[in-house]
């Protein structure tokens, strides 16, 4: 009786937390876990990603399930992580921003061009400008963790007298931020964010464009089941990235320029990267580990999508609609308390 008792009073307790939490907590804590997990869940996809596209020759030339093995050889298990705690450092503030500016601007949208529709253009505006603030605030994170994941280390017992294997360059996430910023100030820290904001911009616009575009042709019945929110999200999730995959590539080549051979030709601006890695490495490098990315976007974008969904309905956070009403509602009482004032 008593155990019931203690129960009730902690639903209660946790009820009134979530209840006193503005909306755009309860979107930052919805969106910070959805991208932790999802991101979580592809971090091997992803390390193997990025050493396919900074031309790691000794994987391209293996292949998928040989750079698998390799890793695993040489690294062990946790080599499928190496990078994943700046990633996910960087992914949970990133998805937190990404998540709750959309709602954000999708409202303010609506709020100040109340004619404008309330079709897939305006995801399509709310999901771009959402992806790009995201990017600015967090961008410094994506270039540690683009590092980390370049380096490949040997285990200690590989190596002689306990010596770390020469390829190591940064000891973890902290240390890659101090030499990174000595070396390069803060204009280091940034580098490649250009090509980031070009491809962000397209890419998180229309994945949520997708997203929204599928769900409405969803029944209504069935718009909250999660193999649903799945399908949706991989579809998203897949368009997005096929039309943005070249500024990716582009990107991670300008994060891992300084650990190259000092002999590398010299990378300077987004547009100007993009001809020569054209030119001098071949179209298809534009497009070098796309299959992995399918492998991993499908499932992070859907979990994702699906992930945020549920987080939102247990947060009790309103549907689009729903928050459009109380943003109506708490503006006009605000001018009647002016008017009585």
């Amino acid at each position: 009786m008593a155990k019931k008792r203690e129960e009730r009073e902690m639903g209660m307790l946790f009820d009134g937390i979530i209840e006193s939490m503005p909306l755009f907590a309860k979107e930052l804590i919805a969106g910070g876990v959805a991208g932790g997990l999802a991101k979580t869940v592809v971090a091997p996809l992803e390390r193997v990603k990025i050493l396919f596209q900074t031309r790691r020759s000794e994987f391209q030339s293996i292949g998928l399930f040989g750079s698998f093995q390799k890793i695993a050889k040489t690294e062990g298990i946790m080599g499928f992580y190496r990078g994943n705690g700046a990633s996910v450092a960087r992914i949970v503030p990133y998805a937190a921003l990404h998540y709750m500016t959309y709602e954000q601007y999708r409202r303010w949208i609506i709020d100040s061009f109340p004619d404008i529709g309330r079709g897939p253009v305006l995801d399509l505006v709310a999901g771009s400008f959402a992806g790009g603030t995201a990017v600015l605030f967090t961008y410094p994170l994506d270039l540690v963790r683009t590092r980390l994941a370049f380096q490949v280390v040997s285990p200690p017992k590989l190596n002689v007298q306990g010596i770390a294997g020469s390829d190591q360059v940064y000891k973890g996430i902290l240390d890659c931020f101090s030499k990174t910023y000595r070396g390069s100030g803060l204009r280091g820290l940034y580098r490649g964010v250009a090509p980031s904001l070009y491809g962000i911009f397209p890419y998180a616009g229309l994945k949520f464009y997708f997203y929204e575009e599928m769900k409405r042709h969803v029944p209504e019945g069935q718009k909250k089941n999660i193999m649903v929110n799945l399908v949706c999200g991989s579809v998203a999730g897949l368009l997005g990235q096929t039309f943005t995959y070249p500024l990716d590539v582009v990107r991670r080549q300008m994060q891992v320029q300084r650990l190259l051979a000092s002999n590398s030709p010299e990378l300077k601006g987004t547009m100007e990267t993009l001809v020569m890695i054209a030119k001098s490495q071949g179209w298809k490098q534009l497009f070098s580990g796309l299959s992995i990315n399918y492998l991993k976007v499908v499932p992070s974008v859907a979990i994702g999508f699906t992930v945020y969904d549920i987080m939102k309905s247990s947060l009790r956070v309103p549907s689009h609609d729903e928050a459009r009403i109380e943003v109506v509602t708490n503006k006009r009482n605000t001018q009647t308390s002016s008017l009585q004032s």
